[in-house]
């Protein structure tokens, strides 16, 4: 047995109220000869356009003319009881009326709210013509309560107005900042497997005339990272389809994970060694270990752009005080035989400190006292 919400309550509250209103409107303009069928067209036109449900809604009903419509047969139906039959007006009409005019201001475009909205604003504050042509004083009194009525429902109305377009401006927002994010770790991860594709690739080149013996690792290194940077675009595209499979939505990137960039990042030139105390938790906040993992990754591969003379790389990790603090160094002295396309633009440690700040840590990169070079980060844990 499905529950029942208090705003399904309450909107079906407010459909009784509003159908017994109208009800009300016709048996009291029943009695009058000539005048129930004008306000019944009336009422059945803006019960139409109010309570259609939004999603059995034919395209060309739109809210423009959801509005427009019932005004005008009620701005009819007015000057027609001026002219001739003396009609009067009820809660229904009136309520179907300030209900169009809710629907204007929150949902007609910006170049015809103001005018859907007015000429609603209109009818209502013709209402009280009918009953009253030739008493200005009672008339004048009725349009003062219309005046009170249409300022509330306009206000109303402009208030969820305001919130749905911050609503889909936040909405926007949050979609830029993870299609930026999406953006980020395309480069982090496809970046850093090619570079690895073309390291590989010149050093199975120099091997093929010197040791084509020992080729067979390097051209596994070079299938491995291959496949690895399909996989990473693959993830990619998953994410921005929308895609339902969960395995490849899981988080990419952690402490453990690190130990196999460090695996593919070896050649039979550049060794590369991780050096992790034991005091370092396996437990450390997801968002800290992923910023971790991208910080090996990207200095691994400014280490293959920059640094191809380098032999030995060293990655560490140590954990004190309650702070992570990884760090990446090697002994290259800035040789690289890269082409210059595949050196970067220079955005990979701008984007990883921005990574890093964000968590509250500190990001440090520069040459060694020695030779070579070194990034370092600290995290809190």
């Amino acid at each position: 047995m499905k529950s029942v919400s208090a705003r399904g309550c309450a909107g079906a509250a407010g459909i009784g109220a509003l159908v017994a209103a109208a009800v009300i409107d016709l048996l009291a303009s029943a009695s009058a000869q000539g005048v129930a069928w004008a306000q019944a067209a009336v009422l059945l036109l803006g019960a139409a356009a109010v309570l259609w449900p939004a999603h059995r809604r034919p395209p060309w009903f739109t809210p423009q003319l959801r509005v427009v419509v019932p005004a005008v047969a009620s701005l009819l139906c007015t000057v027609d009881s001026v002219v001739r039959t003396g009609a009067l007006f009820g809660p229904g009409e009136l309520a179907i009326l300030l209900c169009l005019l809710f629907v204007a201001v929150r949902h007609c475009p910006r170049t015809s709210v103001v005018a859907c909205a007015s000429l609603d604003g209109a009818a209502v504050l013709a209402l009280p013509v009918r009953p009253f042509p030739d008493d200005d004083d009672l008339m004048m009194v009725y349009m003062l309560i219309g005046f009170v009525l249409i300022g509330l429902t306009v206000a109303f109305a402009a208030y969820l107005r305001s919130q749905d377009y911050r609503r889909t401006v936040a909405v926007s927002e949050t979609r830029r900042a993870e299609r930026l994010a999406i953006a980020a770790d395309l480069h982090d991860f496809v970046a850093h497997h090619v570079t690895g594709i073309l390291v590989q690739t010149q050093v199975a080149r120099m091997m093929a005339d010197t040791d084509a013996d020992e080729l067979d690792p390097v051209l596994a290194g070079i299938e491995r990272a291959a496949t690895e940077a399909l996989a990473s675009m693959r993830r990619t595209v998953g994410v921005l389809r929308d895609t339902e499979d969960v395995a490849d939505r899981r988080p990419v990137g952690d402490l453990a994970g690190i130990a196999g960039l460090i695996e593919g990042f070896s050649s039979p030139i550049q060794k590369a060694t991780l050096h992790r105390e034991t005091a370092v938790p396996d437990d450390l906040p997801h968002e800290v270990q992923a910023a971790a993992f991208r910080v090996v990754q990207e200095a691994l591969t400014n280490v293959r752009r920059h640094a191809g003379d380098a032999t030995r790389v060293t990655v560490g990790l140590r954990y004190e005080q309650a702070r992570l603090e990884v760090s990446v160094s090697d002994d290259g002295r800035g040789g690289s035989q890269l082409p210059a396309a595949a050196h970067g633009g220079g955005f990979g440690l701008v984007g990883l400190k921005e990574r890093v700040t964000a968590l509250g840590g500190e990001l440090r990169a520069g040459p060694r006292a020695e030779h070579g070079w070194e990034v370092r980060a600290l995290f809190p844990g």
